[in-house]
């Protein structure tokens, strides 16, 4: 054999090794069989050939090929390639997830719940899932309109914080822990020498209370009411004594002759004290020898 053709079979099988090793390394299995589908996405976000296709987790294939959709305008459509055995459900979707590291991934989302099934060369809705990338990225204009606000709050708060008030407040704040400190002191003696005093004191007004209720227990409510309505009775026949007119009470607050009366004397008796203060020799005559005028009077 000549040295040319060794060296032309040489190259060839090197650049088959190499065809191989390239296929090898991106996933791609030369002589397994494999299933074909298609996921339509209106935007594949950075995905690119030989990326990973997983299903719950784990890797049943590779995007084989990507082509812009030219009969539907705005949509892209994945070429991926499955392991043979490999069975979609009706109704999965194909998602688009972005790692922190910017690598793009799909995800079969399978819809489990279906027994109906896609056949090789269907093909499959697809949507991008920004996951915490997207979350972050639609966040940055909100972060951009609050970062001149946050700092106008950190300018005030270096302006709170070299302010001489606040060290005066927390001086004060200092005190008042410290003045706590001895209430809280003070409180506990309290509970220690004079809580145990109130609570003895407090157990003997039970007690007494105690007592108290045992004799009120003890009254004859029906005996005591009895005595009461008695009571109310003789005050009633009293009162209707007071009343009528065939008694001397009865009369003296029911006749008003007999009141008459006691108004006339009265008036004569006050008039006779005043006659008898204006002229006392009228009604009393005091001499050494009246009697015996009186006598000799009588002799002849």
């Amino acid at each position: 054999m000549r040295k040319e053709v060794k060296i032309g079979i040489i190259g060839i099988a090197a650049i088959a090794m190499l065809f191989l090793g390239i296929n090898y390394l991106k996933g791609v299995r030369m002589f397994q069989p494999s299933s074909y589908y298609y996921v339509e996405y209106t935007d594949i976000n950075g995905l690119a050939i030989s990326s990973p296709v997983f299903a719950s987790g784990y890797k049943i294939g590779l995007v084989r090929d990507i082509q812009y959709n030219h009969a539907n305008p705005g949509h892209v459509v994945v070429e991926v390639e499955l392991d043979n055995d490999m069975k979609i459900p009706s109704h999965s979707k194909g998602e688009l997830v972005t790692d922190m590291l910017g690598t793009v991934k799909m995800n079969l989302k399978l819809n489990l719940g279906c027994q109906e099934y896609y056949v090789p060369g269907d093909t499959l809705p697809g949507y991008v899932n920004n996951g915490l990338m997207g979350i972050a990225e639609a966040a940055m204009p909100k972060l951009e309109t609050m970062l001149p606000k946050m700092d106008s709050i950190l300018s005030s708060l270096n302006q709170l914080l070299a302010s001489p008030a606040l060290t005066g407040t927390l001086n004060n704040a200092e005190k008042l822990t410290g003045n706590l400190e001895i209430t809280t002191r003070n409180l506990n003696k309290l509970m220690q020498n004079e809580l145990p005093v109130l609570t003895s004191k407090l157990t003997s007004i039970a007690d007494n209370f105690v007592n108290i209720s045992g004799n009120l227990k003890e009254i004859d409510y029906a005996g005591t009411m009895q005595k009461v309505d008695a009571t109310l009775q003789e005050v009633k026949l009293l009162t209707s004594k007071l009343n009528s007119k065939d008694n001397t009470v009865g009369l003296l607050f029911n006749d008003p002759t007999l009141y008459n009366n006691l108004n006339a004397t009265t008036a004569n008796a006050a008039s006779l004290l005043e006659d008898l203060k204006a002229h006392p020799k009228r009604y009393v005559h005091f001499s050494l020898f009246g009697r015996k005028e009186k006598s000799q009077e009588a002799t002849k």
